[in-house]
């Protein structure tokens, strides 16, 4: 079994210096990428490698949602999740190392909810419904596969595990 976290980064400030790549969180995104962090800790949801776009938004929600666990995890950072559609994070799925079990790619809207709604093909009918509504910043979509390497991953093959929302969490 392959087991996907995808995490929408958190609320990020409107405005920054140097471009929308460099939005850092805003104090609210800050709670709620903790928040989401302790609801992973509790969860025992503890990657085999986190994936992370190179925008400083999503760079500091993986910080802050890893650092309840108190122990290192590979993280890689990935350029080419910026922003990216739905086909691109599909191909940078099936390229990711059969290895990983438990992968959190944590990157951005629109591509991120698209590609949950399109892998996903059974689960809970009122996750799945409140997930086709939209993905909110810093929400997880757990999506299990019956598959032994990422590269058999399809559209409609996974199952929805879960959908949280940060803002649900909030300390």
């Amino acid at each position: 079994m392959m087991r996907l976290m995808l995490l929408r980064h958190a609320q990020a400030t409107q405005l920054a210096g140097g471009g929308d790549a460099e939005r850092p969180l805003n104090e609210r995104g800050r709670r709620e990428a903790q928040s989401m962090g302790d609801y992973l800790a509790q969860q025992g949801l503890f990657p085999d490698l986190a994936v992370v776009s190179t925008a400083r938004r999503t760079r500091e929600t993986l910080e802050l949602a890893l650092d309840v666990f108190g122990e290192p995890c590979p993280v890689l950072s990935e350029p080419r999740l910026y922003l990216a559609e739905a086909p691109q994070l599909l191909e940078l799925m099936h390229a990711s190392p059969d290895h990983v079990r438990l992968m959190l790619v944590v990157g951005h809207n629109p591509g991120f909810h698209d590609l949950a709604v399109e892998l996903v093909g059974a689960g809970d009918r009122a996750a799945r419904a409140q997930l086709e509504a939209g993905l909110p910043t810093c929400g997880l979509v757990v999506i299990d596969f019956d598959a032994e390497n990422w590269a058999d991953v399809t559209p409609g093959s996974g199952m929805l595990d879960r959908f949280v929302i940060g803002a649900d969490l909030r300390r």
